[in-house]
């Protein structure tokens, strides 16, 4: 086990052993696992995956949190981001959020939009997990006024029909089964998960195929210089399909997309040598992708500067790219916070406001490790407020 990690229990440990044992029996049938098959199996195995199991993820109470969990001025911002998209395109426009945690921000977003004058005609949420879903439902059912909860439909895949509107997706991206490579002698390998001698998982690197080293080299080809021998990171050779999947039928509106990475030149710096994969477990940030498989959350910084070529591929143009904090003052966090504050007739929750904050804004919390990018198409003008407009940053792409 990774220092410093609590211990598991007797149940995580059991429902970590069964997906093992599936785990084995696929590399033992089938050979070794590209790393990206194993995230994928370790995220979304039916029933026993990180995200499709029926442990408490989010909050204080699992393995992390995100930023609608902390409470309602990172959704109350989002919306006087997009308000303006959704008055444009009126009674038709549909608010689509990709992967819906724990319900936190469509709770905080729908009373923002109807207090706002602009209810999408509906509200849809994405979610591959069934259990994720139920506790969506419940929470909204139990929270939110009749008038509010009809306009929510869950979504087993993408909108297939032609749609105009807001896709969302907060924390999505670096969720993504991210595929592993590393350079030798100049060519590119692509990291595995075999058995050892004694059936436990261990990570190889064999030759990639063609996709993965098409991806690389043009990483290499964009940045410039090529890869040491030995440089190991991340790369998502699938993420333009994926974006025109959940994306292609939205022929005008928004998407926006918050999440933790950099722009490409950052990503790949020399230094960071050996990627940005990363483990959680209750709380605890490791490096160990193999411990405690179904237990943890896995994920990958993303490439902004991918991202923005997946939109470019499939339509989309980048209308603004900005770190979390600017991109929130942007969006009027100043307002969303005085609201609220005036409604808090205590002490300790104004204190708790003040965290919610700083939390999100400062630059080693939310503020800076995230970042905010706007994609649009088919839209006559981009409404979207001078401060936002103002703080981009898209030429840093």
């Amino acid at each position: 086990m990774p220092s410093r990690l609590p211990e598991p229990t007797a149940d995580e440990r059991a429902h970590s052993d069964h997906l093992l044992q599936l785990l084995r029996e696929q590399i033992a049938s089938h050979g070794p696992m590209p790393f990206s098959q194993y995230m994928e199996r370790c995220l979304y195995a039916p029933g026993l995956g990180y995200y499709s199991a029926g442990r408490t993820k989010f909050g204080e109470a699992g393995d992390f949190v995100t930023a609608p969990e902390l409470g309602g001025l990172f959704a109350g911002c989002v919306v006087n981001a997009v308000q303006p998209v959704l008055a444009m395109l009126g009674d038709e426009a549909d608010f689509l959020e990709l992967g819906g945690g724990s319900g936190a921000f469509a709770e905080a977003a729908l009373r923002a939009l109807s207090a706002g004058g602009t209810l999408p005609r509906q509200y849809l949420i994405l979610e591959p997990s069934a259990d994720l879903r139920q506790r969506q439902r419940e929470r909204l059912r139990t929270n939110l006024p009749d008038e509010l909860n009809a306009r929510v439909q869950w979504l087993d895949r993408p909108p297939e029909r032609d749609w105009q509107g807001v896709l969302f997706a907060n924390e999505v991206i670096d969720a993504l089964p991210a595929t592993r490579f590393a350079m030798r002698h100049g060519e590119v390998y692509e990291e595995h998960v075999a058995l050892d001698g004694e059936g436990r998982l261990t990570r190889i690197d064999r030759p990639a195929d063609a996709l993965v080293s098409a991806a690389v080299r043009h990483v290499e080809r964009d940045l410039g210089v090529e890869f040491v021998d030995g440089y190991r990171s991340e790369v998502l050779p699938q993420l333009p399909y994926w974006i025109q999947a959940v994306a292609g039928s939205l022929v005008a509106g928004l998407m926006l997309f918050v999440d933790y990475g950099y722009v490409r030149r950052e990503f790949y710096l020399p230094e960071r040598d050996d990627g940005s994969l990363m483990a959680h477990y209750r709380h605890h940030a490791h490096n160990d992708p193999l411990y405690l498989p179904g237990m943890n959350d896995l994920t990958a910084s993303v490439d902004f500067t991918a991202l923005a070529e997946a939109g470019n591929s499939a339509g989309f143009g980048v209308a603004g790219y900005l770190p979390q904090a600017q991109f929130l003052i942007g969006a009027g966090l100043q307002d969303v916070f005085e609201r609220e504050q005036a409604a808090i007739a205590d002490e300790h929750g104004r204190y708790r406001l003040a965290q919610q904050v700083k939390k999100l804004m400062l630059p080693d919390q939310m503020g800076e490790r995230f970042q905010a990018m706007l994609l649009a198409r088919g839209l006559d003008m981009l409404p979207l407020s001078a401060e936002l407009l103002a703080a981009d940053q898209g030429g840093r792409l």
